[in-house]
């Protein structure tokens, strides 16, 4: 068996080399779910290793080589899992990280693996159903997966990204009525712009179910101050000849730091040799339910993809991310590419 100390060091290297600060709480606190049954007193230590509260011994265990890459990291993880098969923490943390690298069936399977251990977490619950679909080639929810999305309602009936979720398995699965029902329970917790674009969504399942429009259309709130992030991406000299036929596109994306792959905000341009400066605000969120005003703090980058497909690839170049707190006072400058 791998020593706690030790897997808490390998679990420490790993999350720097995500780019997270801490590994703990995996899933963010409030609309990401409640992990206080996971290991609360977990700290990151100033040299990348975890120690757990009350046991400054783990600081002694043996030196980890440090991962040169993601991958190299997950692997060493992987190995930790085999070892230690009982720790949820670890399942999350190999879950995203595989999520990070575009292994989409690696991390549903993952995330499956978390939840034999944790059956009645509701962030984990969807978290575990929406990868489950990510990894499904037509991007489908299965049986499974709603089963999870149902089960988070009933443990955690506010859990807006569940609710979300099972109005878009039942718009798949035809269930146009039941769906805008789904949505409209939403409506109410929701601001203004949020509100106008999921009662779009919620009138364009009306109109397929042969019913009319819930409510006339609101005109789109002004935007709030700190509800906007401009952002400058500039692409690196080696990158020139390569964006020049035109076929790349480039994506500025905006995420939860240290939470899921799914972005805030995200804005998609066809790749050019020129700056490209774009605003990101509420309007650029692929989910009404996540909106960039309802936070405080956001990790922006960008990401040039020669596919066109707004999941990660291979190929892909992406900018290192930045955490920036809102409101911005300035535009955020992104260097993407070797310099």
């Amino acid at each position: 068996m791998v020593s706690t100390p030790v897997f808490m060091a390998l679990a420490g290297l790993l999350a720097a080399v995500v780019g997270g600060v801490t590994l703990l709480p995996l899933l963010r606190a409030g609309k990401r779910g409640i992990w206080g049954t996971l290991v609360a007193a977990m700290v990151v230590a100033t040299l990348g290793l975890y120690q757990w509260k009350g046991t400054p011994a783990a600081l002694q265990v043996q030196s980890i080589p440090v991962p040169a890459s993601l991958a190299e990291g997950i692997e060493q993880l992987q190995e930790a899992m085999r070892r230690n098969p009982d720790r949820v923490d670890g399942w999350v943390l190999l879950a995203r990280s595989q999520q990070e690298l575009g292994r989409m069936a690696d991390a549903a399977a993952s995330y499956e693996r978390a939840l034999q251990l944790a059956p009645d977490e509701p962030g984990l619950l969807v978290e575990a159903a929406q990868a489950r679909a990510q990894a499904d080639p037509k991007l489908l929810f299965d049986d499974t997966g709603l089963q999870w999305l149902q089960h988070a309602r009933e443990l955690a009936p506010d859990n807006e990204r569940a609710i979300w979720l099972i109005g878009i398995v039942q718009r798949q699965r035809g269930q146009a009525e039941a769906a805008a029902h789904t949505w409209e329970t939403l409506l109410p917790r929701l601001k203004d712009g949020a509100a106008t674009a999921l009662r779009e969504q919620i009138d364009a399942a009306r109109a397929d179910a042969g019913l009319p429009p819930s409510a006339p259309s609101a005109p789109a709130a002004p935007a709030a101050t700190g509800t906007t992030l401009t952002v400058r991406v500039t692409l690196a000299p080696a990158l020139q000849a390569r964006v020049a036929s035109g076929a790349d596109t480039l994506f500025v994306i905006a995420r939860i730091p240290g939470g899921p792959p799914m972005p805030v905000a995200v804005e998609r341009h066809p790749a050019q040799a020129e700056p490209l400066t774009v605003t990101l605000d509420d309007a650029d969120s692929p989910m009404p339910t996540q909106k960039l005003s309802a936070l405080q703090e956001v990790e922006v980058f960008a990401r040039l993809s020669a596919s066109g497909n707004a999941m990660r690839q291979d190929g892909d170049v992406e900018s290192t991310p930045v955490q920036v707190k809102l409101p911005a006072g300035k535009p955020l400058e992104i260097i993407l590419g070797p310099s």
